[in-house]
């Protein structure tokens, strides 16, 4: 229904910033949400953070919170991650993933890793020490 497309990720140094993309093309409409999601290598795919197109609403998960920050481009429909004092546990393949909803970006989050919505390919984001 949606193609979702990554991009942005590197290498980049402990203490450095990044910021991923994520565009979003084919049938999408008004009215959806974008969370990102990380996972590395043997551990669990974890939640970083959501935003709604409709009203800008952001969730952050425990990792992400005081360092992330996530924006949308409405117009261009292009999520923005902006990654602050990245740290070597931040290294992971990066993906986005879209669902239509006007619920909460918490919520949202749940219904993806339920497997719900659209997703990317990833993109690679390596801290170094």
């Amino acid at each position: 229904e949606v193609q979702l497309v990554e991009s942005g990720g590197g290498l980049v140094q402990a203490g450095g910033s990044l910021t991923l993309s994520c565009a979003a093309s084919g049938s999408i409409f008004d009215d959806y949400a974008i969370g990102w999601f990380r996972q590395a290598p043997g551990k669990e795919r974890e939640g970083v953070s959501c935003i709604s197109s409709s009203d800008g609403r952001k969730y952050y998960g425990d990792s992400a919170k005081g360092r992330f920050r996530i924006s949308i481009d409405n117009a261009k429909k292009i999520v923005y991650l902006e990654m602050n004092s990245l740290k070597p546990e931040d290294t992971a393949v990066y993906y986005c993933a879209a669902v239509y909803t006007r619920g909460p970006p918490d919520q949202v989050m749940d219904v993806l890793k339920d497997g719900y919505g659209s997703w990317g390919q990833g993109t690679q984001v390596t801290v170094s020490s």
